[in-house]
């Protein structure tokens, strides 16, 4: 029979460091094979959401730039669509609010050429199941609270409740202010 090892700190601590090392090797080992198909599953989800939210167009550039918000200075990814003669014909970007009710809410916003929205994709959100998680239906051109084809403008979008024409999303005010600022935002960026 194998003689059972003292217990003492000295055996504790060399127990205790190596599942340490052996679960920190492992959970490496995982990220290091999850995080390519994970990068490629993301790309996949933002070209498939540029090519719903941007009226038609031959191709697309992709830029970086910053915008000033309430938080700081924020980089966001922009798609700058043409058409066959190299006129622009919108713009879609990768924007978000960090203040949604669960969190960060970010969306695929798109513009046509005039500034006004072509449409949303949602690309990640914490929202309520039920209320908040709504907002990839909600603001599209069949809900209720339709946006598409507003223009943001001078005054950006605005729920109801504060003033605005953007019908709220019933029970999740939080929510769709967010939505509201993470487009305000994106419209900015479109801008510049």
């Amino acid at each position: 029979m194998a003689k059972k090892a003292e217990s003492s700190l000295k055996n504790m601590l060399l127990a205790l460091t190596f599942i340490a090392l052996a679960a920190g090797l492992a959970l490496a080992l995982v990220n290091n094979v999850t995080k390519g198909p994970i990068e490629n599953v993301n790309k996949e989800k933002v070209a498939k959401a540029v090519a719903k939210v941007l009226p038609q167009h031959d191709k697309y550039t992709i830029d970086t730039v910053i915008v000033t918000t309430e938080k700081g200075d924020v980089k966001m990814a922009r798609y700058t669509a043409v058409d066959a003669n190299g006129n622009i014909v919108g713009k879609a970007i990768e924007s978000f609010d960090p203040n949604g009710f669960g969190g960060k809410l970010s969306a695929m916003v798109g513009f046509d050429a005039e500034g006004n929205i072509s449409g949303y994709e949602i690309l990640a959100s914490s929202e309520t199941p039920g209320l908040g998680a709504k907002a990839d239906k909600w603001f599209q051109k069949e809900g209720k609270g339709n946006v598409i084809t507003m223009n943001p403008g001078a005054n950006g979008l605005k729920v109801k409740k504060d003033g605005g024409d953007v019908d709220a999303i019933t029970g999740s005010t939080i929510t769709s202010r967010a939505f509201c600022r993470l487009v305000n935002t994106a419209f900015e960026a479109y801008n510049k």
